[in-house]
């Protein structure tokens, strides 16, 4: 019986459809191409959180713009009855379930990406130990950049079990941490007062978001954290070597004696 209404629903084929269906396929194609060409420069043009909305707007377009592409071409290629609907659906269905359960399983959970939107394009995120920077969201895999340069794609069923860091979330606000260890026996008000001169006076810090220095015991002497934002979290790194320097040459010219923290092997 399904054999029967699958050729059935195929009986009306013809050339000029599949011509049809083929250019609504090209135009649609076209259209994403150009959208995901023109879109991600107008944002960088924008910047701040109008350009994190509009690359994140990219992958939801195109995924509206697929099933409009089959909404429209479904019907050209078959006689849209109901019988005929449910025998393609039926099959494609029956189809995608065998061979590609995985490949559905993360474009489902690419749909509960674009809607709970845990991370977008310009986000700073670690999932399984991988850091970097979201460059594009596609319907099946994200794409990361690490402070390497190296490409991560990250399959969105990867959501289903992972544990996702966000650190900027969808804004330009990225906080960064310096670490300080001094031995004990110091002025600690003074050297928290230095501490936050210094990120303060940094030219990458943002001035206007809060710059905090917090100091605790630890069994390797005294540990200092400065707590601030770069100009753009692209920069956190740069800025965190910034802030390195310029702390250690203030502390130093002040007489304190740093501490040596053991690096856990792996």
């Amino acid at each position: 019986m399904g054999d029967f209404g699958l050729k059935s629903a195929l009986s009306s084929l013809t050339s000029e459809a599949l011509l049809e269906a083929l250019a609504l396929v090209v135009v649609a194609s076209l259209v994403i191409m150009a959208m995901q060409t023109f879109v991600p420069k107008v944002a960088h043009k924008l910047g701040g959180k109008p350009k994190l909305y509009l690359l994140a707007s990219v992958p939801l377009v195109r995924l509206l713009i697929i099933i409009l592409t089959i909404i429209l071409v479904v019907p050209i290629l078959i006689e849209p009855s109901f019988e005929n609907m449910v025998a393609i659906f039926g099959a494609l269905g029956l189809a995608l379930g065998f061979a590609f359960k995985d490949y559905v399983s993360s474009l489902i959970a690419g749909i509960v990406t674009l809607y709970e939107m845990p991370y977008r394009p310009g986000d700073w995120i670690e999932i399984n130990g991988k850091y970097g920077e979201v460059r594009s969201i596609g319907t099946r895999a994200a794409e990361i950049v690490t402070p390497d340069d190296n490409v991560v794609i990250i399959p969105h069923s990867t959501l289903w079990a992972a544990l996702i860091a966000n650190g900027n979330d969808g804004s330009d606000n990225l906080m960064c941490v310096t670490e300080f260890h001094l031995r004990p026996g110091h002025d600690v008000r003074r050297v928290m007062a230095l501490l936050r001169d210094v990120a303060f006076t940094s030219p990458l810090v943002k001035t206007w978001q809060p710059i905090l220095v917090h100091v605790r015991n630890s069994e390797h002497g005294m540990r200092y954290l400065i707590k601030a934002y770069p100009l753009d979290p692209r920069d956190q790194f740069r800025f965190i070597s910034e802030l390195t320097s310029r702390g250690a040459e203030a502390l130093t010219a002040e007489g304190l004696q740093f501490t040596t923290v053991p690096v856990a092997v792996s």
